[in-house]
């Protein structure tokens, strides 16, 4: 319930339920495949203070909530009607989209499922690195072999999860292609493998197998698995409908199976080789530049949803090498973002926007940087730009370490125990570290001195206004300039008093005061406009100018935030009066008693034109 608007304005935002091809979630987006995008509207789904941004990537339209999206993925398959298997199901979409786009669709909906999984098991393998190095746990020690299965569990059995993923995504029946991710790691394959490495061979029907060992292996059974569905497929066209929910599953079981051990296996092997072959390559040529340019792009690549196409390439690393460089190089990308977002707690006076940094702060340094990217670096541009640069400087530091993880996870404060080495704590552990510690404290730095723009940070201070004594029934002055009456406010809605009766005041100084005591009923994202109660009941908003919605927040400061108390004379909002009026917009200010109807009467109780904040202004009549 306590989503239910929100999933209600999502819902009518992407076209309703009948322009839903399938919805998933990851750790903090919603990640819609429309049937028809140009339904969509993302701009009027911005403007929705539970939505951080709206990304249209990867053949996706993606709406960031932040780490309650669980939450709201819950509300809105609830309000479309939605169970799991439906909202996931990808059935045939009505658009076109190139292959990136679509390989991003796939991967992503493969792997999005257990990511938080993934994510845990990783950072559990690192705590239990960090516990033999510290000498708290030994290999032989009863509590480490329980742990250390728990925390290897999926890895080791990670072709089961992914062949019921990859069936759920391919659109045939996962538990299918999960039993064929068991059969690659069956016991009996296993020491099939081991006696073929011993020089024994083999044979399938008279074919010679070339065993591999597929634990932890991530291409081949999601080969295996298209394979499979587009098998089912077929053969529900021409199985009769009274033996083919039997026969159908056996016979994809029997040819898909063996003809992934006899080719599918062995060339998706193959090609996972060569891939992290082509890696190293790279790598080795020069890992401070390969550390420079992935640090510095890989948080431009969340934004776009281009970061799904790496993940299998790291798994791959892990399955194939038994350690990745890539992730640690991700690090001092992620606390880049993380410092230029502590930048920005530390030198911002707007009240929402410190609240932003400080949640999403910590939300990144456990790996979620979407929150701070999207709602506080990225919307004042210099600190995304600073974060980058601290990442990579810190990842060509960590690429010239030559730092590595030993297990996968996602890329956060945990990363650094999984980066410590079977053989204990050395160089590379402390490239890492020192990479790190230069990402966050250059970004920070940089944000500080020079992240904000001029007007947020450097606004001329005004004196504390005077403030008059006033009864529960009247309404001080929240603003100083020129008092004229409603109906000569340029904006019909505000003139015929539609939303309430009230007055104007044309701004002469930059700020926005409290007219009584009472609490903040509402402030919007945009900061323009403010909606109070005084403790006498009267409702009323304060909207500073004509259409400055547009400017979308920029050039307005926000001291307070919703369900704040207030008392007369504290500062509310300041703005930047002379570059609202550059931008050409009107700065007719209207102040108006949202529930006049409850009142007899209303009197501008102002005897002179000018007005100043804090003087007496209105007075209701009960």
């Amino acid at each position: 319930m306590k989503y239910q608007a929100l999933a209600s304005d999502i819902l009518s935002h992407v076209g309703g339920r009948e322009n839903i091809n399938s919805l998933v979630h990851c750790a903090t987006r919603l990640r819609f495949k429309l049937n028809d995008s140009s339904k969509a509207d993302a701009e009027g789904l911005k403007s929705n203070p539970g939505v951080i941004m709206v990304v249209e990537s990867g053949g996706q339209f993606q709406v960031v909530i932040g780490n309650h999206v669980s939450d709201v993925y819950r509300a809105v398959c609830s309000a479309a009607g939605l169970n799991e298997d439906s909202a996931a199901s990808a059935q045939k979409s009505t658009e076109k989209s190139g292959a990136l786009a679509k390989f991003i669709d796939v991967v992503s909906g493969i792997f999005t499922p257990f990511l938080g999984v993934l994510a845990a098991s990783g950072i559990l393998k690192g705590f239990l690195a960090l516990s033999l190095v510290g000498g708290w746990l030994a290999e032989s020690d009863g509590t480490y072999r329980i742990l250390q299965s728990t925390s290897d569990a999926l890895f080791y059995f990670l072709p089961i999860v992914l062949g019921y993923t990859a069936g759920k995504k391919f659109g045939g029946n996962p538990f299918l292609t999960m039993v064929i991710g068991g059969a690659l790691v069956h016991p009996l394959m296993i020491q099939a493998f081991e006696a073929t490495a011993n020089g024994t061979t083999e044979y399938f029907l008279g074919i010679p197998v070339v065993f591999i060992n597929y634990t932890s292996s991530v291409i081949p059974v999601i080969c295996a698995a298209w394979f499979c569905c587009w098998l089912e497929r077929q053969c529900n066209k021409v199985m009769p409908a009274a033996v083919k929910n039997f026969f159908t599953p056996l016979l994809c079981l029997v040819i898909t199976v063996p003809l992934t051990f006899l080719a599918i296996g062995p060339l998706a092997t193959g090609l996972g080789e060569l891939l992290a072959s082509g890696f190293q390559i790279i790598y080795k040529f020069a890992p401070w530049l390969a550390g420079a340019v992935l640090g510095a792009l890989w948080q431009v690549c969340v934004i776009f949803g281009l970061h799904w196409g790496l993940i299998p390439l790291m798994m791959n690393n892990m399955a194939v090498l038994s350690h990745d460089a890539m992730m640690p190089i991700l690090l001092p990308a992620v606390f880049g973002q993380v410092g230029a977002t502590v930048g920005v707690f530390l030198k911002t006076r707007d009240v929402r926007l410190k609240a932003l940094a400080g949640s999403g702060a910590v939300a990144g340094v456990f790996g979620i940087t979407e929150p701070a990217v999207y709602g506080v670096t990225l919307p004042n541009h210099r600190p995304f730009i600073f974060g980058c640069v601290g990442g990579a400087i810190g990842g060509a530091i960590v690429g010239f370490s030559q730092s590595m993880v030993y297990s996968f996870g996602l890329a956060s404060i945990f990363t650094l125990a999984q980066i410590i080495p079977p053989t204990g704590i050395d160089a590379s552990v402390w490239g890492a570290i020192i990479g790190v510690a230069v990402s966050f404290t250059l970004a920070c730095l940089l944000t500080i001195i020079a992240g904000l723009p001029q007007q947020n940070s450097a606004q001329p201070e005004l004196p504390p206004a005077p403030v008059a004594e006033a009864s529960a029934d009247d309404i001080l002055a929240p603003l100083t300039g020129v008092a004229i009456a409603l109906n000569e406010v340029p904006d019909q809605t505000f003139a015929s008093g539609l939303l309430g009766q009230g007055a104007a005041i044309i701004p002469s100084e930059g700020r926005v005061i409290a007219p009584f005591h009472g609490e903040v009923a509402s402030l919007f994202t945009t900061k323009h406009a403010i909606g109070l109660l005084s403790d006498s009941g009267i409702e009323v908003l304060i909207h500073v100018g004509i259409d400055t919605v547009k400017l979308n927040g920029q050039h307005f400061t926000a001291f307070i935030q919703e369900g704040d108390r207030i008392k007369p004379g504290d500062v509310l909002v300041e703005f930047d009066r002379q570059a609202i009026l550059d931008a050409g917009y009107d700065l007719s200010t209207p102040i108006i008693i949202s529930n006049s109807d409850d009142y007899a009467g209303l009197e501008n109780v102002n005897p002179t034109p000018s007005v100043y904040a804090g003087s007496p202004f209105l007075h209701v009549t009960r």
